[in-house]
């Protein structure tokens, strides 16, 4: 009885073991696997950045200058989209909204923006991208309290 008890510990043991390095490495090629697309969809949204966005708000994300000061139209600047910026205090689906709809749409009242909807322009996955990407830049803390908003939200 003893030797069939500890063969069955032994196998029970090994077969443990064997789920383990399988749960592993599944985790580990998953792991890669994301980080490869998260990668390839960042670039994307860089390029889709610098063609549809960087005119207005920088190459380098910087936004126009005095970008707080209405222009003689009573509209705003174009705002960076670096962590010096606002971008960064909006949670994930308002930011979306913005670039599919334009911020007139979102802010409603009558509020007036230059920034135009890409609805016709981009696609989901395409605005997901260019979110990615400004997100990409952002120091941790901005990155942070940014998921956290998205969140909450």
């Amino acid at each position: 009885m003893r030797k069939e008890l500890r063969t069955i510990l032994w196998l029970g043991l090994l077969l443990g073991g064997l789920i383990l390095a399988i749960l592993v490495g599944w985790h580990q090629v998953r792991t890669a696997s994301t980080t490869a697309s998260s990668a390839k969809v960042i670039e994307q949204g860089r390029q889709v950045y610098a063609d549809q966005c960087a005119s207005c708000h920088g190459a380098q994300l910087e936004g126009q200058p005095d970008w707080k000061t209405p222009l003689p139209s009573g509209r705003l600047p174009a705002p960076p989209h670096d962590a010096g910026g606002h971008t960064w205090h909006h949670p994930d689906d308002i930011l979306f909204r913005i670039v599919k709809e334009g911020t007139a749409a979102i802010v409603g009242g009558g509020y007036e923006s230059d920034m135009p909807g890409f609805a016709d322009v981009l696609g989901d996955a395409e605005i997901q991208a260019v979110l990615a990407y400004i997100k990409s830049t952002w120091p941790e803390r901005e990155r942070g309290y940014q998921k956290e908003v998205s969140r909450r939200d």
